[in-house]
């Protein structure tokens, strides 16, 4: 039990580290005033593979990170995340078949598509309350304001902010699955312990 505890803080100090360190130096896609980093997200989505208590420590030291290095609307916007993360790690913690399709890992399993749309508005959501409120304080650069708040927050940010969750996500699936051929990624091995059972069962 103690030595599964010092895994699991130890790896989520690593993704916490990552968690800061990928938004300076991955690529960055600006689209009017909005902008979207490539991978920012996927240490917090690959923490919820591993616990709901990953999930939320990634969650809080990448967003109190973000207080020191970054603007506090990129540090808010972060502590945010915690929404999409206990939510998405309990789920995944009491479903963990959601991630194997049939017997194998896949980009194609609908259901996890699924889940990882749900879990994007969420995100989506949960950024837009921070953004809005930025927003309403008139706490944002002018090029927010002069494009508007539907196309520059609602359209921009909000489906913007959808579709770099779902992107983002993808990612995380593709290496955690990848990585659970040979490491214990928690969710990926209950997963297919319950598949083992089932298929023992059924034969």
């Amino acid at each position: 039990m103690r030595k599964k505890s010092v895994r699991e803080l130890t790896i989520s100090a690593l993704l916490i580290a990552m968690g800061i360190i990928i938004p300076m130096v991955m690529p960055r896609i600006t689209i009017g005033p909005a902008s979207f980093t490539l991978a920012s997200h996927v240490p917090v989505f690959l923490a919820m593979f591993i616990s709901p208590t990953a999930a939320i420590a990634v969650t809080l030291g990448t967003g109190f990170g973000f207080f020191l290095s970054a603007t506090p609307i990129i540090a808010l916007r972060a502590l945010s995340h915690l929404v999409f993360a206990v939510i998405g790690a309990v789920y995944l913690n009491k479903h963990p078949e959601v991630a194997l399709h049939s017997d194998k890992f896949s980009l194609l399993n609908g259901r996890f598509q699924l889940f990882n749309l749900v879990i994007a508005v969420i995100h989506s959501a949960a950024e837009l309350v921070v953004i809005t409120v930025f927003y309403t304080l008139g706490n944002l650069p002018g090029t927010y304001y002069s494009d508007g708040y539907i196309y520059s927050i609602l359209l921009l940010m909000g489906v913007g902010g959808i579709i770099h969750s779902l992107v983002d996500f993808n990612l995380a699936y593709f290496i955690a699955g990848s990585l659970s051929k040979t490491t214990d990624i928690p969710v990926f091995t209950s997963a297919k312990r319950l598949l083992s059972r089932s298929s023992t069962v059924k034969s």
